[in-house]
């Protein structure tokens, strides 16, 4: 194994240096009109305005290359083409607010190290889960943040030496200090889909993951 790259063993806040991807596309039902979620320029951009909102503007952005950054679509390839007039407008605007952008090379998704092997499992699982289901933007969303937290909880390593203390150090620890928690609610896994509501289905995708 090379040497890990300076941004990987430099301490600095969470997301100051952040990957990119898709993970989708996914149909949702025409609700919440006021927020508008596509592939174009403006679309990715309004995305990226939410997240540094949230997380703070980010010093450099990594993705993969143009043409292999979500396989067949030809939209989002033009826009994260290293030479397509899109991705210059965001570069730019991006940069405008001092983030750098940074392209893996070509056919090395293992350049992204772990953020790529997560997005690849959550893409695996999360298309598994959702199925044919159609969701409305509120509860695509709901469904996301708590998978979110579920990541962000996940052990990294033990923080006591005490083989009967099973404290883990988890992402969430650098975010609040401590592991999240998502609202503990029954378990619906043994229940039919076609008996829940609409929000104990989606309880459900968050037991299934």
């Amino acid at each position: 194994m090379g040497q890990l790259p300076t941004p990987r063993v430099t301490p600095a806040r969470p997301f100051l240096h952040s990957g990119v991807d898709y993970a989708g596309p996914f149909q949702l039902l025409p609700k919440h009109l006021d927020i508008a979620t596509d592939y174009t320029t403006e679309g990715f951009l309004a995305a990226y305005k939410r997240f540094a909102g949230r997380r703070g503007i980010a010093k450099c952005v990594y993705s993969d290359c143009g043409s292999n950054f979500v396989g067949a679509d030809r939209e989002l390839r033009s826009l994260f083409s290293n030479a397509s007039k899109e991705w210059k407008v965001v570069a730019q605007s991006l940069s405008n607010d001092g983030t750098d952008w940074k392209f893996n090379p070509p056919s090395a998704p293992h350049f992204g190290g772990k953020w790529e092997a997560n997005i690849r499992s959550v893409k695996t699982h999360f298309k598994k889960m959702i199925g044919s289901s159609t969701l409305t933007y509120e509860e695509f969303s709901t469904l996301l943040i708590q998978i979110e937290a579920i990541l962000n909880s996940r052990p990294l390593c033990s923080l006591h030496d005490d083989p009967d203390n099973f404290e883990a150090l988890t992402p969430a620890h650098f975010l609040v200090g401590g592991a999240l928690a998502i609202i503990p609610e029954p378990s619906l896994l043994d229940l039919k889909t076609p008996r829940l509501s609409r929000w104990q289905h989606i309880q459900q995708m968050v037991n299934q993951f």
